[in-house]
């Protein structure tokens, strides 16, 4: 009985996870996704995706260094924010707009706000916001089999004949990634898959990423879109599997991550149909990882014993 009453100090509910866990389990969940690429667009998207994970780890490390951290290269969100970074570029962008913008994800998206856990937004998405407005042409250029068009999204949106889509049935490429678009973002298979094996490893809440995509469906219906066509498109299936489920730029209780991810679906959708852009994932989480200290605040549990004001 002395035993079970024992108290030490805290804490007192111990796990055998780590960061480094964490981190591994999310870049397993990334592969599929990075086959499918190296699938559809060849060998340079495996380079691309290498450049920027080399790239972020050798940033982060310099970093470190500066600051005066331990070098942590090795727990492997480094590793994530490069290959993020590579998912949402196009396989033809040059290698110094990549070095450039992988850069960029570390230093104003993580190290600046002081590395790993305090970060406000996400990284790899703060190096895309940064391309998109200094060399826009170069992230809206796609091409599939060697040919340069529009993707199924802006097609759809500006209504244009010809799109970056392989012959048959466009649901059936657009689950399989046979279409122009970013390096990670076709695939919906390969990414679905990923989330599931994420899920699975208790790493994801199911239901920010069936929030997001269902909110997205719903909003095409409503607007007249394809929605199908919508929730396989784009960068949907990426952001909400992998993005909008990032346990630093997204609130820590159930209900705010809710309210989270319907505000992502909803913006997505107002993006496409009613914005400039035809894609709009990207902004939306970063919008919405603004929002997240107000979520957390108004979504906070009482304290135990507390009573209401």
């Amino acid at each position: 009985m002395a035993k079970l009453l024992k108290m030490g100090p805290s804490p007192h509910v111990r796990t055998s996870e780590t960061v480094e866990k964490v981190m591994y389990d999310v870049i397993i969940a990334l592969l599929p996704a990075l086959l499918m690429a190296v699938y559809v667009f060849g060998i340079q998207a495996l380079t691309t995706t290498l450049i920027a994970v080399g790239t972020c780890m050798a940033t982060e490390g310099i970093m470190q260094k500066i600051m005066g951290k331990d070098i942590e290269v090795k727990d492997g969100s480094a590793v994530i924010t490069g290959i993020l970074f590579a998912f949402v570029v196009p396989v033809t962008m040059a290698y110094w707009i990549i070095i450039v913008g992988s850069a960029v994800s570390i230093l104003l998206g993580k190290m600046l706000f002081g590395g790993l856990g305090h970060n406000i937004f996400n990284p790899a998405l703060v190096g895309r916001a940064f391309v998109q407005a200094s060399w826009p042409v170069a992230i809206t250029t796609f091409v599939l089999d060697g040919q340069a068009g529009p993707t199924m999204l802006d097609a759809m949106k500006r209504g244009l004949d010809g799109t970056l889509v392989a012959a048959g049935n466009p649901y059936m490429n657009a689950l399989l990634g046979k279409m122009g678009g970013c390096i990670g973002e076709t695939s919906a298979l390969g990414l679905l898959l990923g989330g599931a094996y994420l899920i699975y490893k208790g790493q994801v809440n199911w239901k920010v990423p069936a929030i997001i995509i269902g909110t997205v469906g719903v909003g095409a219906f409503l607007f007249g879109g394809d929605p199908i066509m919508h929730m396989l498109s784009g960068g949907l299936f990426l952001g909400a599997f992998f993005m909008a489920t990032d346990m630093v730029t997204s609130p820590y209780t159930e209900k705010g991550q809710m309210i989270f991810a319907f505000g992502i679906g909803a913006l997505v959708t107002l993006i496409r149909f009613k914005g400039g852009y035809p894609e709009g994932m990207a902004y939306s989480i970063l919008i919405m990882n603004g929002v997240v200290p107000l979520i957390n605040k108004y979504t906070k549990p009482k304290l135990f014993g507390g009573v209401a004001k």
